[in-house]
């Protein structure tokens, strides 16, 4: 896990990255965009859900998740209570947040169907919660802790080593 701002923000970028075009094709998939849109676009959409992912994970729904998370009455010892405390508080921050981007994204995009944009937004968030909560446990969080560890801890500690 990230012991100083550059990991952190290492381990961010890593993880924005997988969950950002996994949930962001899987979006495409919702709303019929996938087929509808160029090559050029999509990845247009993603970089820009990536941007806004990454401030988001950075500086409002990172910070609050993991205070939050620390809050809580449980043994923080136990790394795999922090580790689902803290993803439950990320994912729910947001899929709050990028739910919203992604339905006013597709809102100025395409327009929105006879649903309203309250109706849209609180569907959008369900659809999202269930497919990024396990997404994060099962797949992107394992990964991701792997790659950083390896690439990123083993590159810092080969670092000191060599000193």
């Amino acid at each position: 896990m990230p012991t100083t701002k550059k990991e952190g923000i290492y381990f961010g970028l890593m993880m924005c990255t997988g969950m950002v075009i996994v949930m962001g094709i899987y979006n495409m998939i919702l709303t019929g965009m996938l087929g509808e849109i160029s090559f050029i676009e999509g990845l247009v959409q993603l970089l820009s859900a990536f941007i806004v992912a990454l401030l988001l994970d950075l500086f409002l729904v990172g910070p609050f998740a993991k205070k939050i998370a620390l809050s809580l009455p449980f043994d923080k010892s136990k790394k795999i209570f922090m580790i689902l405390s803290i993803s439950f508080f990320m994912v729910l921050g947001m899929v709050i947040f990028m739910s919203l981007y992604g339905v006013i994204a597709a809102y100025l995009t395409n327009g929105l169907s006879t649903d309203s944009f309250l109706q849209s937004y609180l569907s959008t968030v369900a659809k999202n919660f269930a497919l990024a909560f396990p997404l994060q446990l099962i797949v992107m969080g394992p990964l991701v802790r792997f790659l950083f560890m390896k690439f990123v801890k083993g590159e810092t500690r080969s670092m000191v080593e060599s000193v």
